[in-house]
């Protein structure tokens, strides 16, 4: 979340920035302004009371030490009130405190300033495409039609044990699957990622550091009986490795990489668009993690996204990058980028990795500082990408690499399937 002193400071740089991204509240920057304003009054007369009251019981004791009782007596008398008016001014202070961190918390990230002004995906910025169309037989089918053709991906099979959004891969599909899996981790360790396994599930605080919560708690499934939830992304556990921890400046960057299940509640819709794997309340992602110096994280926003398109390089994907707009942007991002496939047979670009610079904002809620050779403490730079997300890219081999004879498996996979062909 955003820093209050900050805030404060920089009133008209925060609405200026909050604007890019079509904030629909700004009069909550003035109202936490006030309320700040309110509590440093309050904080002040409390520590002045209580001096006083320190003060006053410091004489009293010095003076019933020599005996002056009716002094000590008197001066008691006088401070009476003091307890009152400092019990009084802390639970004004604690009820402002509350007020103060219910607003903050309703204040999205600030974009950074190459971020596009923009409300909609429409807006988004193309900064980059790579290869071309695959070309595909003349009677191209879709996945979900290849899956079934080849028995590889069952839809109705995951209706019948859980719901929609939760399908089984059979045979070469799990094996395709796996494969995805363990050629994303090996790439990932091989820059320089350290490789970690995490609980699928996390606790309120966790979900809060990252700001899945109170952001997305709609989006979450939750075991009440518990009060876990299950995770959306590896980046929640990863990241929260590093909560109420102070790192030693030498240490940065911190890199880590993780394959887990995620799960998702968004609310359905109809259509092509997300039909088959397009959107799945549960599906495989190997996530990267890296927490940088506020100096270096966006040449590590650009080392990211470099790295995440050397992997869809290597299995030979048409796909581009986006620079998202200031309304299309998650609620904790300063600035994200978009990788999207592009699936000659629904003729639709497929999102298949974001990566994202929080800056400081995950960090203020995670207490997650570090703290440089003249000993000061400060926040880190958080930031994570998808590398990658199973469901499109699987959806995407399927659909590029599908022949007359077959699905070839593209070669970089090969050695990790242990075969080059799905008939």
């Amino acid at each position: 979340m955003l820093q209050v002193n900050y805030i404060r400071e920089n009133r008209e740089k925060v609405l200026e920035r909050l604007s890019v991204r079509n904030f629909k509240q700004p009069e909550l920057v003035d109202e936490i302004i006030k309320i700040d304003e309110d509590r440093r009054a309050t904080q002040t007369s409390l520590d002045q009371i209580s001096a006083e009251a320190n003060a006053a019981a410091k004489q009293i004791g010095d003076l019933m030490r020599t005996g002056k009782k009716e002094e000590a007596e008197a001066i008691k008398a006088q401070t009476t009130s003091h307890k009152e008016n400092i019990k009084s001014l802390t639970e004004r202070l604690n009820e402002l405190e509350t007020a103060q961190f219910n607003a903050v918390v309703q204040l999205p990230n600030l974009p950074y300033h190459l971020v596009p002004t923009g409300s909609t995906a429409e807006e988004n910025e193309v900064v980059y495409e790579h290869g071309a169309p695959a070309e595909l037989p003349t009677k191209a089918l879709p996945h979900w039609e290849l899956a079934a053709k080849y028995d590889i991906i069952d839809f109705e099979l995951g209706v019948k044990i859980t719901g929609a959004g939760f399908p089984v891969y059979k045979g070469k599909g799990a094996r395709l699957q796996r494969a995805l899996i363990n050629f994303f981790l090996d790439h990932a360790t091989a820059a320089g990622y350290k490789e970690m396994q995490v609980p699928h599930l996390v606790n309120a605080a966790s979900g809060f550091g990252t700001g899945q919560l109170p952001d997305k708690e709609g989006q979450m499934y939750h075991s009440t009986v518990d009060n876990l939830y299950l995770i959306p992304t590896a980046e929640v556990p990863v990241t929260n490795l590093y909560r109420d921890v102070i790192i030693k400046e030498e240490d940065l960057p911190i890199k880590n990489t993780a394959y887990t299940p995620c799960f998702r509640r968004e609310a359905g819709s109809y259509g092509a668009h997300v039909r088959g794997l397009n959107r799945l309340h549960q599906f495989d992602k190997v996530e990267v993690v890296q927490i940088t110096h506020p100096e270096k994280s966006y040449q590590t926003l650009e080392d990211m996204s470099h790295y995440v398109q050397s992997l869809l390089q290597e299995l030979g994907l048409h796909y581009r990058v986006l620079r998202l707009c200031g309304g299309d942007m998650g609620f904790t991002s300063a600035m994200t980028y978009d990788m999207e496939v592009w699936s000659a047979a629904q003729e639709r670009w497929l999102e298949v990795s974001s990566v994202s610079n929080f800056e400081t904002y995950q960090a203020n809620r995670l207490k997650l500082r570090f703290k440089g050779k003249e000993g000061k403490a400060q926040l880190a730079h958080t930031l994570n990408g998808s590398a990658l997300a199973l469901p499109r890219i699987v959806a995407s081999i399927l659909e590029n690499y599908q022949t007359d004879n077959g699905i070839k498996i593209p070669e970089a996979l090969v050695k990790y399937t242990g075969f080059d062909m799905i008939d």
